[in-house]
């Protein structure tokens, strides 16, 4: 069977339960769509952490980790902005560190990963961009 995405009741709940967003693949530039998707996801109260492997001291405000593994802490979502083939392994990082749901952003598509994420029992969302599912489900002014 394809994969499906959670339905809008489900993902509701899962935005509702997150407090602290992992974001692979953040970019510290202004113009890169993570950067941007991070900044509202900070405005509307969410904290960010940064992922990258890119040497920075912070992103937003925030440090920046290597890997999902150095991040301290539960993390309640995994927000990743990687190609669909670099997408698996970070799935796979996401469960084995106990991610409580995953997001691969628009055009990120790895149904393998999505099956090993729902086979973990994580909740896992694939190509739709969460600022827009957010500000869709809980209105843009949030």
């Amino acid at each position: 069977m394809a994969f499906q995405n959670p339905s809008d009741n489900e993902i509701r709940r899962i935005l509702q339960n997150t407090r602290r967003i992992a974001v692979v693949g953040l970019s510290d530039k202004p113009t890169r769509a993570s950067h941007g998707v991070a900044r509202l996801m900070q405005q509307w109260g969410f904290q960010i952490i940064p992922v990258t492997p890119k040497p920075a001291a912070e992103i937003l405000g925030e440090p920046v980790y290597a890997d999902l593994a150095s991040v301290p802490g539960e993390i309640d979502l995994v927000d990743v902005f990687r190609r669909s083939e670099e997408a698996g392994a970070v799935v796979d990082q996401a469960i084995a560190r106990g991610a409580k749901a995953i997001w691969l952003q628009l055009d990120i598509i790895d149904e393998a990963a999505a099956a090993r994420a729902q086979a973990a029992g994580i909740p896992i969302v694939m190509d739709r961009c969460l600022m827009v599912e957010y500000g869709r489900l809980f209105g843009e002014n949030n």
